[in-house]
């Protein structure tokens, strides 16, 4: 199957991390650019919101100067900056305005807080935290999550628990990377069989149902040499059984990740069923 069979248009509910406003490359108005020059319908601009306090910066961050106030002024510049590219694309690129969350202590009314202010069409519901640690970035951080909670197979069920919780209280119109947890495990497929960690994905599948938010499935994993990208086949295979919504994320961090592997992900989608006219995250502008 070709993506030239498949007749999808090229789209992305995830993407948008630059050196300008986050941890990407390139300015917002290259990377917006690139997504015109490639001819996508429409896309979803998603920077990661500011830290909740100065307790979750990362040390380039502190080496930088950089404080959760200074973040979140730049945020706000953020804001303000893919609003006006949204408007100055409008007849080449529906361009969605939107922010990535975190799942750490104190985010729900930091979250809440930044919608009430900025009005974004839609967010990204992530989890990049268990326990206030992350469990993307150094394998020490994610041998050090797995110490916290007193195993692997307990940190992937307290994940998938932060991530349940997350959607109860944000119900955000997409879930980021639904399978990160995976991230440092060569082994996940085995751990996706174990009954009490499948039961918790089927749940949160079934929230996703009836929230109707949409899956990410983000494209970013091959990049970083993943066979697969988050969701993995068997989680999209029962996301797909239950009629949960799936759209491509290219989860671009700066021009030359624009679309990368995106035509892996409507192949995979089409194969096994989701729909590919693509629904918009909902709330969104539909035309």
């Amino acid at each position: 199957m070709t993506v030239d069979a498949v007749d999808a248009r090229l789209v992305s509910v995830h993407g948008g991390h630059t050196a300008e406003f986050g941890d990407g490359k390139d300015t917002l108005a290259e990377v917006v650019a690139e997504y015109v020059r490639q001819d996508f319908d429409w896309i979803g601009i998603t920077e990661h919101i500011p830290p909740v306090s100065d307790k979750f910066l990362f040390d380039e961050d502190r080496e930088a100067g950089e404080t959760a106030s200074s973040k979140r002024a730049r945020f706000t510049d953020y804001f303000s900056t893919a609003r006006s590219l949204q408007s100055e694309n409008s007849t080449a690129l529906q361009i969605l305005v939107g922010f990535e969350t975190e799942c750490c202590t104190g985010y729900v009314n930091h979250v809440e807080e930044l919608r009430r202010e900025l009005k974004p069409d839609y967010i990204v519901g992530s989890v990049h935290h268990v326990r206030d640690v992350v469990i993307d970035g150094r394998s020490q951080w994610y041998a050090e999550a797995i110490a916290g909670v007193g195993g692997i197979d307990e940190l992937y069920c307290e994940y998938f628990d932060q991530q349940y919780e997350m959607m109860e209280s944000l119900r955000p119109e997409v879930i980021g990377h639904f399978d990160l947890i995976r991230f440092h495990d060569a082994d996940y497929r085995e751990r996706f069989r174990v009954s009490q960690i499948k039961d918790r994905i089927w749940r949160n599948l079934e929230k996703a149902k009836e929230i109707d938010s949409i899956l990410d499935l983000n494209l970013r994993a091959l990049e970083k040499g993943a066979s697969e990208p988050y969701v993995s086949r068997s989680i999209l295979e029962m996301a797909s059984e239950i009629g949960v919504k799936c759209v491509p994320g290219d989860d671009s961090h700066g021009v030359a990740s624009v679309g990368r592997h995106l035509d892996r992900g409507i192949e995979l989608l089409a194969e096994l069923g989701f729909e590919v006219e693509w629904p918009k995250p909902r709330g969104s502008l539909q035309d």
